[in-house]
């Protein structure tokens, strides 16, 4: 491979796609670099899927205006992709007298910052909306709320791709050479050239600027734990809940967030550590969640826990320090051409958007913006089958027998669906490419019933042997042989 573009993306998280889909507006030859076997398999998968209203971002700071300008565009955005959004609201809530002051600053930040609505209410107003949590008092944020972020990533992704951007898969870039006009980067799959480059690595933003001969950047991973509550149990709140932000902290507390799909996420935890791999989870850290949970919510149950994951924050603030810095969207003096996005963490889902419109207006300082008149908005899905009413089951069921035989039982997945998600635009083939496409795996079983099934599809309909069969990539292969059974 040594293909020329006018732009490369490195990174194929949330703000790398959303960049890739808004070039793909203009007669532009674009490329997003993802070193993984899918997008969205770093911090753009394992965040809340909030969409923040931006009351807790300093004014005047780059997050506060692409917070507010991003969740101005999100509703729009995730209608012309087919994403579920759904604006639950939120409450912050302090559980103590002593915490009221922090709700009246949260306000001042809010209302300074433009954000519509805000209001404290008492104890009984707090009752009255959500009976099943406790708290002395409450921000109420009516215009906050969720979406899918995985599905987010992978439908900006598939829009580019559809409008004429390449997305290369499992393409780790190695080196990156040459100057404004004429770079070359080196990766896994071969030497890309461009013109110009976004680096929009994440966790990975400093090592990748350090390819480039940029020294100034210094990432520092914090790991976020969350468990996921069975959605058996998703009455127990219909909004989000916050606790009052600790002080000095790298998150926002440990808060309830229902999903789009049923289920309630709790946490993020926050801890520095060391490696950017680090993103394992522990027993210890999941049950200090939910007793953290259980103050606010008193009513959970820990064997409502189905399971547990973690992602990692690319923090530029060291532990020493903590607490939070603004993004950094710079093109540095010392190499033109290269647009270094680093410390993208909460809001950076919310701001994606509107940072991808800012780099067009940047890639439009150095190459001509004219309009890809072929440019489609919208993305067209299939309805989730166990959405439709009886009556369309069937009309399907007649067309496709594939309809007809269910893959997933705890979410109720078909095996259509299921070879709907192996024939994705991008490629992706890893259990979890089809995990996130699809939902099948996530219910209660956590794949014990439909696993099985999706890897004999796999083998039998798509000739892909099982010693070739990954999780997530290189590295997390399923199985390592076969053995022979005994016949009596």
């Amino acid at each position: 491979m040594n293909k020329e573009y006018d732009v490369a993306v490195v990174g194929g998280g949330v703000v790398g796609c959303a960049i890739a889909r808004e070039l793909s507006r203009y007669q532009l030859k674009v490329v997003v670099l993802e070193k993984e076997s899918d997008v969205a398999r770093g911090t753009s998968g394992k965040n809340s899927g909030v969409v923040h209203t931006g009351f807790n971002v300093p004014k005047g700071s780059v997050k506060a205006r692409l917070n507010v300008l991003g969740a101005s565009m999100f509703e729009g955005v995730c209608t012309d992709l087919n994403v579920p959004f759904k604006r639950v609201g939120k409450l912050v809530v302090a559980l103590a007298a002593a915490e009221a002051p922090d709700l009246e600053k949260l306000k001042t930040i809010g209302d300074a910052n433009g954000v519509p609505s805000l209001e404290i209410i008492d104890s009984k107003e707090v009752k009255r909306m959500e009976p099943n949590i406790n708290g002395y008092a409450a921000l109420h944020v009516p215009t906050a709320a969720i979406i899918c972020p995985f599905r987010l990533t992978i439908a900006l992704a598939e829009s580019a791709v559809a409008n004429g951007a390449d997305i290369l898969l499992e393409a780790e870039v190695k080196g990156i050479s040459g100057k404004l006009g004429a770079f070359k980067i080196k990766t896994s799959r071969g030497t890309v050239q461009a013109k110009l480059v976004v680096n929009s690595a994440g966790l990975y933003a400093d090592h990748i600027a350090k390819l480039a001969g940029v020294q100034r950047y210094k990432i520092y991973p914090v790991r976020g734990e969350y468990v996921i509550i069975d959605k058996a149990r998703s009455d127990l709140i219909t909004r989000m809940v916050y606790p009052v932000p600790p002080k000095g902290g790298s998150g926002l507390g440990v808060h309830l967030t229902p999903t789009i799909d049923g289920n309630i996420l709790i946490g993020p935890s926050a801890a520095y550590v060391r490696s950017k791999t680090s993103d394992g989870t522990t027993g210890a850290m999941s049950r200090q969640l939910v007793k953290e949970a259980r103050e606010l919510l008193p009513g959970l149950n820990p064997r409502d826990v189905i399971t547990s994951y973690a992602g990692l924050r690319p923090k530029t603030v060291p532990s020493t320090v903590g607490g939070f810095n603004d993004f950094t969207i710079e093109e540095v003096p010392e190499l033109p051409g290269m647009m270094h996005l680093v410390g993208i963490e909460s809001p950076g889902l919310t701001a994606a958007p509107a940072i991808a419109m800012d780099i067009a207006k940047w890639v439009g300082t150095h190459l001509p913006l004219r309009g890809n008149s072929e440019f489609h908005p919208q993305r067209k899905v299939h309805i989730p089958f166990n959405e439709l009413e009886p009556e369309q089951q069937a009309e399907l069921v007649d067309s496709d027998p594939d309809y007809g035989q269910i893959v997933c039982r705890c979410e109720s997945i078909t095996r259509k669906e299921i070879l709907d998600a192996i024939h994705n635009p991008l490629g992706a083939q890893t259990l979890g490419a089809i995990k996130y496409r699809s939902r099948a795996t996530m219910g209660r079983c956590q794949g014990g019933f439909c696993g099985p099934r999706i890897e004999e599809i796999l083998e039998k309909e798509m000739g892909v042997q099982p010693t070739d069969m990954s999780l997530k990539g290189d590295g997390s292969w399923l199985f390592v042989g076969s053995t022979k059974g005994l016949r009596g």
